[in-house]
């Protein structure tokens, strides 16, 4: 079953690892907050359903945290791309796990962004459009000097490709 996840030629390439980082700084708090409002409300204890609904936000917010934690690095491990000679292969998930091959002269444009939080660890996203947005393909976290490289040679393939469209 690997086998059909597996790219035609080479490797996958990963992701960067600061993906995971980026994305904890990103939920991890919103979801402690969330707990330390469950705790003001237990500590309160203003009335039984107010301290039961502490109770349950100080539950939710430390699981949801703990999850987040593993579920970030998973994930990142789970991204990967393969440029093979005629279409770009991305890859992602873990339990339900998705590729998708882009041929490059399907390619319309490549759009590279990054978060003020993702250009602080050095990464961006770039993502590949094409006519459909069903086959539209983006790669998270990727370094900016990898980003750039990729985005350059995903033009130029796409330009001397794209002649039929």
């Amino acid at each position: 079953m690997d086998g059909l996840f597996a790219p035609v030629e080479g490797t996958w390439q990963p992701v960067s690892p600061r993906l995971a980082t980026v994305r904890r700084i990103l939920l991890v708090p919103l979801l402690v907050a969330l707990a330390l409002a469950g705790l003001v409300l237990v500590v309160l204890r203003l009335g039984s359903w107010t301290t039961v609904l502490g109770a349950a936000l100080l539950v939710t917010g430390l699981a949801g945290a703990g999850w987040t934690w593993v579920w970030a690095g998973r994930n990142q491990r789970s991204w990967g791309y393969a440029e093979n000679a005629d279409d770009l292969l991305v890859t992602r998930g873990v339990m339900f796990k998705r590729l998708v091959a882009i041929p490059y002269g399907r390619m319309q444009f490549v759009d590279v962004e990054a978060g003020p939080i993702a250009r602080a660890f050095g990464i961006a996203t770039v993502t590949l459009h094409t006519a459909s947005p069903e086959t539209a393909a983006e790669i998270p976290g990727l370094p900016a000097a990898q980003a750039t490289r990729l985005r350059n040679r995903l033009t130029e393939l796409g330009e001397a490709r794209g002649a039929g469209l």
